[in-house]
């Protein structure tokens, strides 16, 4: 990158997750639902589109040719760096008023992710990478990096995961969950993909993984993981995708992986 690095990058990327989150968490009311998605548990709420908005015209400021894509308002826009925007991950727990959803913003370069922020606004935290230089986390703390381990046993591993929105799909998962419970220490369903790939990099959980993610979902906080030290990637040496993405410790993430495969969890129902 000859005009501008990734450090550069991540800046605007913090910038606007912040002013973002500000907005998100300045709100004293329960937010309207305004729309559905892919089925009616799958809501958007005016905040979403407020904050998606408010986080473009900040990037636009400071970076007006380059390409976005966002969860709310899709691709805008060819070039060779482009944002991948989700500007409230979780967004039940945030209808709910519970604290775990976070900002997104990813920062890829001719189709690679080299930076990237979450902003989890109700408990003060900035997750940050940049691709090849690390990741940290910033709170009322200070700022520290971030190393996750190599994971322990199955047995003795923590595991976070989440639900798609539509009935079939949600069966299989709970069939897999269900058979994967008995193999592990427990589970957590946080309600958050890019916080749950966070909490991997920081190690307040072991393994995460979720079939049914987009791009957006886990763009920024992949990066996170991985720059942590965490293997992301799919199943059958395939990388994080829609079909599946999971996250975990170099020494973990293979058992857990295949566990998971035997239980043939990339179907609907």
């Amino acid at each position: 990158m000859t005009e501008i690095t990734a450090r550069e990058l991540l800046e605007i990327a913090v910038a606007a997750a912040r002013a973002a989150g500000r907005l998100l968490a300045g709100t004293g009311e329960r937010p309207e639902v305004t729309a559905t998605k892919s089925s009616p548990t799958d809501v958007v709420t005016e905040m979403d589109r407020q904050a998606e908005a408010m986080i473009a015209a900040h990037i636009r400021k400071d970076r007006p040719d380059d390409a976005v894509l966002a969860e709310e308002g899709g691709q805008s826009g060819q070039a060779e760096v482009r944002w991948v925007i989700d500007p409230l991950d979780g967004t039940v727990n945030y209808l709910y008023g519970l604290p775990d959803w976070a900002v997104s913003i990813a920062a890829e370069v001719s189709g690679t992710i080299v930076a990237g922020v979450v902003e989890v606004p109700r408990r003060g935290e900035t997750f940050t990478a940049v691709l090849g230089e690390g990741a940290w986390l910033e709170d009322r703390r200070g700022r520290s990096t971030l190393r996750c381990g190599t994971g322990p046993d199955l047995p003795q591993a923590l595991v976070a995961t989440g639900f798609g929105y539509q009935a079939s799909r949600r069966r299989v998962q709970g069939e897999v969950v269900a058979a994967l419970l008995p193999q592990v220490r427990d589970i957590r369903r946080g309600g958050s993909a890019a916080v749950d790939l966070c909490s991997v990099a920081a190690g307040r959980v072991d393994a995460y993984y979720e079939r049914g993610l987009n791009y957006w979902d886990y763009a920024a906080g992949g990066l996170v993981a991985s720059e942590a030290g965490a293997v992301v990637g799919g199943l059958s040496g395939g990388p994080a995708s829609g079909s599946m993405t999971v996250a975990a410790g170099p020494a973990l993430y293979p058992r857990l992986a295949a566990v998971l495969a035997a239980l043939d969890p990339e179907r609907d129902g």
